[in-house]
């Protein structure tokens, strides 16, 4: 199944919802979030700085992720950015397929 990182940065609304919530109660919510999409989280932390939340996660694939986003960013509460993760192996796998490319101006 896919991983992905999501990076959230809460709004003055999505603030206050946390500080009269709690965090557990967002880890709670984004889980179920998650788990509704036929996924599952493996990480949820808080941070200081331009990111307040990561969530590391599992989702079937890129529709499920942008279903989370949607659902998410369309809040108001919070902005979302959603990375996808490769594995090594992805790399590897990637970097042996031959590509047909010409550069601009090449």
């Amino acid at each position: 199944m896919p991983k992905y990182l999501v990076k959230a940065s809460y709004t003055v609304q999505g603030v206050k919802g946390v500080a009269s919530e709690g965090g557990s109660s967002r880890r709670d919510s984004v889980k179920k979030a998650i788990e509704s999409l036929g996924g599952s989280m493996e990480a949820f932390y808080f941070a200081f700085g331009d990111t307040d939340v990561y969530v590391i996660s599992d989702l079937p694939d890129n529709q499920a992720a942008t279903s989370l986003a949607l659902a998410t960013n369309g809040s108001g509460a919070v902005n979302v950015q959603t990375i996808p993760l490769l594995t090594p192996e992805d790399v590897d796998a990637a970097a042996k397929k031959s590509v047909e490319f010409r550069p601009a101006g090449g």
